[in-house]
């Protein structure tokens, strides 16, 4: 069975912000990339309407995903429509048993914003079903191959109620930064959003800062991306870990199991 990784996020930008590099990482190590938002990123403007801003950002998305070298999947639905319900399942479902990506790179679990949560829920739950003939998708379910799920850590790294986030392992992103930044950059329209709506003064700057701090942590790496593996049950063997292939690039937070 092919190497084949999958990056799925809420909105256009949040891959290259939380995934990115270790999409491109696990590229370089011979598995074939798959790139997904399930929205359209329709609300992110405060100059354009959803229309004009939907065609906007699916092209960014689309330039994004090829300077990082992925497949692109369109999204499924629009800002603050990711609801956890059975259609937006079946749709994502049907995308997973089409890819079979043996290492999924989704949301945290819990983080600042439903749309990232339900995400991250959608994406799991499309994992779980995979092998069940009997959940319809309109695309034939697989064999249970290994199928491994990893939470990238969530904005601020801290829950909805500020409690922190430590992630459990940091991958070593400083060699493909680069191409991050340059796949983020593709995201043109979302400066003057991100200072309106968030007060991010610099969208790149924000990211760059981010991979720092979580390099920092690490306290190895200059830029890193943090991540916590899903349980297996359901998905794979028990010690399937497949983000370990990058060797030297991970490094596991020993610290994890004391704030789990």
């Amino acid at each position: 069975m092919k190497k084949v990784a999958m990056a799925v996020a809420a909105h256009p930008d949040d891959i290259e912000f939380l995934m990115a590099g270790t999409l491109v990482l696990l590229k370089n190590a011979g598995y074939e990339i798959h790139y997904m938002n399930l929205s359209t990123g329709n609300c992110g403007s405060t100059v354009h309407d959803s229309e004009r801003t939907t065609r906007i950002r699916l092209k960014e998305a689309q330039n994004a995903s090829e300077v990082l070298g992925a497949t692109f999947h369109p999204p499924i639905t629009n800002d603050f429509e990711i609801m956890y319900d059975v259609e937006l399942l079946r749709k994502l479902a049907a995308v997973i048993r089409k890819v079979k990506p043996s290492i999924l790179l989704t949301h945290s679990p819990s983080d600042y914003m439903e749309d990232h949560m339900n995400t991250s829920r959608l994406a799991t739950t499309a994992a779980f079903v995979r092998g069940v003939p009997n959940f319809a998708t309109g695309e034939p379910a697989t064999s249970n191959y290994n199928c491994a799920i990893y939470h990238a850590v969530p904005h601020g790294l801290m829950d909805p109620l500020r409690q922190k986030v430590y992630p459990e392992m940091f991958v070593d992103t400083a060699s493909v930064q680069p191409i991050k930044r340059k796949a983020l950059e593709a995201h043109q329209s979302q400066q003057e959003w991100l200072q309106d709506s968030q007060k991010m003064n610099s969208y790149i700057q924000a990211m760059e800062d981010f991979s720092l701090e979580i390099g920092n942590m690490s306290d190895a790496f200059e830029h890193a991306e943090g991540w916590r593996r899903h349980a297996h049950y359901g998905f794979s063997e028990a010690g399937f870990d497949p983000l370990q292939t990058l060797g030297r690039l991970v490094l596991r937070n020993e610290a994890y199991a004391k704030t789990a």
